[in-house]
């Protein structure tokens, strides 16, 4: 772990809710360590038209459900929801909505989001404003009489950047009540920072990421602390009917109860990495807010209790250096996604951000040299030298 001091603290009983919470041992007549996996699509029910807990796969399932049960404790919330993926999850967040609402955006989040407002929402009739919310006073102003909802991730996906859950809770807050704010902790996960604790109304994962940390399940969860909302969520789970199959719930809870071991690495890795692209002579810019030289690194320490392995750069050059770059790496895989325990390097302008309007994308100052890495659990001094040697074979840096 760094040495860098944090405003935010990690919770003290993280690792035994990751361990415990949602566990099905004692519950009817298993007695077994590892709760049970629940293919059936169907239960028994005691009586027609009775009121039992479990009826049908799509509407509740005991592995689903315990695996909701752990990640809604994890972050502090009360009520959570698994889905097929994290889209899935977002699609039906936006489901609360109605025709003529409109939404607040930030303006640098993860292609698929980005591309769902764009895209697809405008279809029934919601409109959407993109704005930079590391800046109050545009936030401020973006608010309209109709506006009810504001999305935000941070840090933000690809440009790390960070905005205060706080301050932002209670600007919305003070203007409406009726304005769901909703944060995407996908690069953070609840180990490192809790938006439910600092406004937020609705916290959305995709647990494809760091929550299994195995890239081998696609899945998406929200979690709120709000009744009303956990009902309104759940008749929407059920009746949109994006719902994860029981396995994947079984894989990705097993991943949790890990989550804590692996974050810790993650950010201590991903640390060393950032300060060592930021000394080299092939790289012109790093952004990583554990950096002192990150915009909003004094953010960074009071709202959170720590980084993930997330890094974006832009190396010295254009694209051509940039493919040559992601060509010759050998630990470093190229590819999209994140967060698990194999590194994964790759150039958003051209994968995961394509769908965004290159006009956009140059506002932002995503270049097509730009490289975002997800930095795994391999050894920290092989993913700095396997960097290395492919930095000198893309860059001209005279002698060097």
């Amino acid at each position: 772990m760094s040495s860098l001091m944090y405003s935010g603290k990690v919770d003290p009983h993280f690792a035994t809710k990751a361990i415990h919470a949602g566990k099905q041992t004692g519950q009817g007549t298993s007695t077994a360590v590892v709760s049970p996996i629940t293919l059936s699509t169907t239960f028994v029910q005691t009586e027609p038209g009775g009121n039992c807990e479990y009826v049908y796969g799509r509407s509740n399932n005991p592995t689903r459900n315990s695996l909701e049960k752990c990640i809604a404790a994890l972050e502090n919330g009360k009520h959570g929801f698994c889905f097929s993926s994290g889209l899935a999850a977002m699609d039906t967040v936006v489901h609360l909505l109605k025709g003529g609402d409109h939404v607040i955006c930030g303006d640098d989040v993860y292609g698929g989001t980005s591309r769902y407002f764009r895209k697809v929402i405008d279809c029934v009739g919601v409109d959407v404003t993109f704005v930079d919310t590391t800046d109050i006073d545009s936030v401020r102003k973006a608010i309209q009489k109709n506006t009810r909802m504001l999305w935000l991730e941070t840090p933000s996906n690809p440009m790390m950047k960070l905005s205060d859950i706080k301050e932002i809770a209670d600007v919305v807050k003070q203007y409406s009540q009726d304005i769901l704010y909703v944060v995407d902790n996908t690069f953070m996960t609840p180990y490192f920072q809790q938006p439910l604790s600092l406004g937020a109304d609705i916290v959305l994962h995709s647990l494809t990421k760091y929550m299994n940390g195995h890239c081998d399940v696609v899945m998406g969860a929200v979690v709120t602390d709000k009744d009303d909302l956990n009902q309104r969520l759940r008749f929407l789970q059920n009746s949109v009917g994006a719902v994860p199959s029981p396995m994947d719930c079984f894989l990705v809870h097993r991943g949790l109860k890990t989550l804590h071991l692996r974050m810790r690495e993650h950010m201590r890795s991903g640390l060393a990495v950032a300060r060592f692209l930021e000394s080299h002579p092939c790289v012109a810019k790093v952004l990583h807010p554990g950096l002192p030289s990150h915009p909003q690194h004094d953010l960074a320490l009071k709202q959170t209790s720590g980084f993930s392995g997330m890094i974006t750069f832009c190396l010295k050059g254009g694209l051509p250096e940039a493919t040559v770059f992601t060509k010759n790496l050998k630990i470093f895989v190229l590819a999209e996604s994140l967060g698990g325990f194999e590194s994964l390097a790759e150039i958003p302008a051209l994968m995961t951000h394509a769908s965004i309007p290159k006009e956009h994308r140059e506002k932002l100052g995503m270049s097509d040299a730009m490289i975002r890495l997800s930095v795994g659990l391999e050894t920290t001094e092989d993913l700095i030298d396997d960097l290395d040697r492919a930095l000198r074979q893309a860059v001209n840096v005279g002698t060097n």
